[in-house]
């Protein structure tokens, strides 16, 4: 089989087409960074094809995917930049690319998108998540959707650098009163969902791939700061005071926050439990210790 992964060199589409090439595809790695495409994979017999396609230029996608038998859409966009919105990145694209794997004869088509994803959200991030999952079904039917829980590993976001901030800051600041619930998964977990979806299909519209464990957002920094040997006192703070942060800092090159992070960090991010997941895959999920040790590895 071949496989196109659009976002193939992204944080999570890296890990995709890494674990597709162990199985023994045929994987091309679809980026509108050529330079990144080049760097990203090392080369070799198990490198993948590099193929530079805009998921947002119609007439690139079809070259992209021609004589694929599978396409994962592994896109995403986290801060909106311009005529660069979610809106666009999330639902018209996601529709563009589900409509040319259908009309490409394409069998499999699996859609990235988060738990919580909700087409009458009032945040326009969550909306748009869930817009594109709505789309993509319309556009291309039996195609599967993958709602990850936040993803964690080397170089990620979100624990990488939680596990930062700990060591480096006396005082941590928490979103609201670190009530939140999360269940971060192992981004490998997520790689290897989709490749067992791609390899073997379960017929299901979604799945909700999330770890083994729901922790409290402070109990979570509790437990980092504890196996890091650190001691900061965790400090609520209200979740205007973020959105003020965010709405400053996050047209910068490097924002510190964004007003999306902040919207869902004002929700809990669980597996509702009603939707197939990581079990029903045949895959036991990572503990949080074992990304953490896998983090300091990397550091």
């Amino acid at each position: 089989m071949k496989i196109a992964v659009f976002g193939g060199t992204g944080f999570l589409g890296r890990r995709i087409v890494e674990r597709l090439l162990e199985k023994g595809f045929d994987v091309r790695a679809v980026s509108r960074h050529a330079r990144r495409a080049k760097t990203a994979f090392a080369s070799g017999a198990k490198a993948p094809e590099r193929v530079e396609a805009d998921i947002l230029d119609r007439s690139s996608i079809a070259p992209a995917i021609a004589g694929s038998d599978a396409v994962v859409n592994a896109v995403s966009l986290y801060v909106e930049r311009g005529g660069l919105t979610f809106e666009r990145v999330h639902v018209t694209a996601a529709a563009d690319l589900a409509s040319a794997a259908l009309q490409a004869g394409i069998g499999r088509f699996v859609q990235i998108s988060g738990i919580g994803a909700d087409a009458r959200s009032d945040s326009n991030y969550i909306r748009a998540r869930g817009r594109g999952d709505d789309v993509v079904r319309t556009m291309f039917p039996g195609a599967v959707v993958l709602r990850s829980a936040v993803m964690a590993g080397p170089d990620d976001a979100f624990l990488t650098t939680l596990m930062r901030l700990v060591r480096l800051l006396p005082v941590y600041p928490l979103f609201g009163n670190g009530a939140t619930l999360l269940q971060p998964v192992y981004v490998g977990d997520v790689a290897e969902a989709v490749s067992r979806l791609v390899d073997h299909p379960i017929d299901a519209p979604m799945f909700e791939i999330a770890g083994p464990r729901i922790w409290r957002y402070d109990e979570l920094v509790r437990e980092i700061a504890r196996r890091l040997g650190a001691h900061p006192m965790l400090v609520p703070v209200p979740f205007a005071a973020w959105n003020a942060l965010a709405g400053a800092t996050e047209f910068l090159p490097a924002p510190l926050i964004t007003r999306n992070q902040v919207d869902l960090m004002r929700r809990d991010n669980v597996a509702t439990g009603a939707i197939l997941g990581l079990a029903e895959l045949g895959i036991a999920p990572l503990d949080i210790e074992d990304v953490v040790r896998m983090i300091e590895e990397k550091q």
